[in-house]
This record gives C-alpha cells, structure tokens and sequence, in this order.
C-alpha cells in the first residue's frame, strides 16, 4: 500500500510540474502579446455604417490593430474599442474615419495623418486613450456611397430599354441554340472529323519527309538530284561534239571559198597534173647480131 501511495504522490507532482510550466508559458505569451498592442477608444459623433467586432484598424492604409467591441453610448454616439500596436505612430491630431472594402464590404477605422510633433492622444476618464472621428470625414463616405448608388441607378434607369433589348436578345439567343444543339453537335463532330484528317495528314508528310516509313521524299529528292547530275554531264557531252562537229564545217567552208574545184573533182587541174607528170624514159635500140649491118 505504501509503494502505491508513493507512485501516486510521484504522478500528481509531476503532472503538477507540468501544469504550472503551461501555465507560466501561456501567461508569458499574454503578457507579451499585451506588451505589443494597447487599447483605443473610438468615438463616432453620428451613424457608423458597416463596422463590427473583428474589423480591421488602418493606419494609412496598413493594418495596425482590430475592433473587439463597438456599441451605442447614446442615441446618436457610437463608440468602438480597439487593439492597436503600440509602435503606431497615433497623435492628437490624427484624422479618424471610416474606409470600405467595395462597395457592401465591412467597414474598416482609418487612421490618417498627424504631425511627429504633436501631443500624444488623449485619456479618457479611465485611462484609455480616446480619438473623436471627424464628422465631414463620415459624412464624404456617406455621400460618396450615396452618390455612388445614386450613379449606378441613374444608369440603370437611362438604359433601361437597352437592358431589356441585352436581355431579349440574349434569351432569344440560348433559345436558338436550344433548339440547335443536335446541328452544333454535328458541326462538333465534323470539326473533330476534319482534325483528325489534319493530324492524320501531317503524320504522313512526317513519314514522306523522313519518319518512320523511311523517308521517301528524301529518297525522291536524291533521285531527282542524281538524274540532273547524269543530264548535266551529257548534256556537255551533246555539246563538246555540237562544237567539234561546227569546227568541221567551218573548216570545209574555208577549203571551198580557197579552192572549191579541189573539193567537187577530188584534186588539182589537168594543166597541173600534166605539168606534174614526170618526163618518159628513150626506148631502147634493138640489138644487132655481130657481122650484120643494120
């Protein structure tokens, strides 16, 4: 019993230890995270539209902090609370509003401005500073979101036959495809059709020019090539005897213009062949037998 109650002693003290170090870091992290961001008040001489717990708190545009509350302080007074960063540079003369993200989105405390100089913000009756938004700040959004709709419905009313003729047109045209949708699927499947044709056709112009099958026209191509180079080389042949056999001619020609009885007889003259003849030998003398006269 003894061991028992020892264990028992040695589990709650431990888990005693750990308690107490959750609790010392989680009141450490609060401790800090008050250290980094102050409370601020504040206060809106009139309606303000659109703001609510966990908005957003700008100053010029960055967020610096949120709203935990916004209630009414009297009819026409409301009072937000919220958190901002210490380091924010809020002054006296700081100008307070409200800003919108679009048209219907949550409104959002805008803090602008304020001199280095100036006297830090206010405290309010129990210590928390206080800033009074400024009334023409509130009053332009206001008119600017009145203006706005006021725009927007102008626009619409100018234009209210051509938005009905939009409409009308546009219904008439999802009622003709409606209508034609059987036609649209076809031409989709001729279209599909004419794309495969196409992917077909380059896949062979692939294979001609050198794919898979091949290469047929490059085939074609060397065939054509090598029968140019066989008819360039006779033809120069065709022509080195065009050109012997003109060089024949025009020889002849020459010989007929100098001496054409050589070319129709086949030789010289009679006179020249004569005059060419060599002269005849004298005949001998007959012999006489000895003792004999002639």
């Amino acid at each position: 019993m003894e061991t028992r109650a020892n264990y028992v002693l040695i589990g709650a003290f431990t888990l005693a230890v750990i308690a107490a170090a959750f609790g010392f870091v989680l009141w450490f992290q609060s401790l800090h995270t008050t250290k980094q961001r102050s409370p601020i008040r504040i206060v809106f001489e009139g309606p303000a539209s659109g703001l609510r717990n966990g908005g957003s708190v700008n100053f010029n545009g960055i967020r610096i902090g949120e709203v935990v509350s916004v209630k009414l302080d009297n009819p026409r007074r409301v009072v937000a609370l919220a958190m901002v960063e210490n380091n924010a540079p809020i002054r006296k003369d700081t100008l307070v509003g409200l800003e919108f993200q679009g048209l219907t989105g949550v409104a959002a405390i805008s803090l602008k401005g304020g001199e280095e100089s100036a006297p830090a913000v206010p405290l309010d009756e129990d210590g928390v500073p206080m800033l009074t938004a400024d009334p023409g700040a509130l009053q332009d959004v206001t008119e600017s979101i009145r203006a706005t709709l006021q725009n927007v419905n102008r626009l619409v009313a100018d234009n209210q036959e051509s938005v009905k003729n939009s409409l009308r047109n546009l219904e008439t045209f999802t009622a003709a495809l409606a209508r034609n949708s059987e036609k649209i699927d076809n031409v989709m499947l001729r279209v599909d059709g004419v794309i495969g044709k196409a992917d077909s056709l380059m896949l062979g112009l692939n294979t001609i020019a050198g794919g898979a099958a091949g290469g047929e026209l490059n085939l074609m191509v060397k065939s054509i090539r090598e029968l140019a180079e066989d008819f360039d080389k006779r033809s120069g042949a065709l022509m080195a005897d065009g050109r012997r056999t003109l060089s024949d001619i025009s020889r002849a020609v020459n010989n007929f213009d100098r001496n054409p009885t050589r070319v129709i007889f086949g030789g010289g003259s009679s006179s020249n062949s004569q005059a060419a003849a060599p002269p005849p030998q004298p005949a001998a003398a007959p012999r006489v037998p000895n003792g004999q006269k002639r």
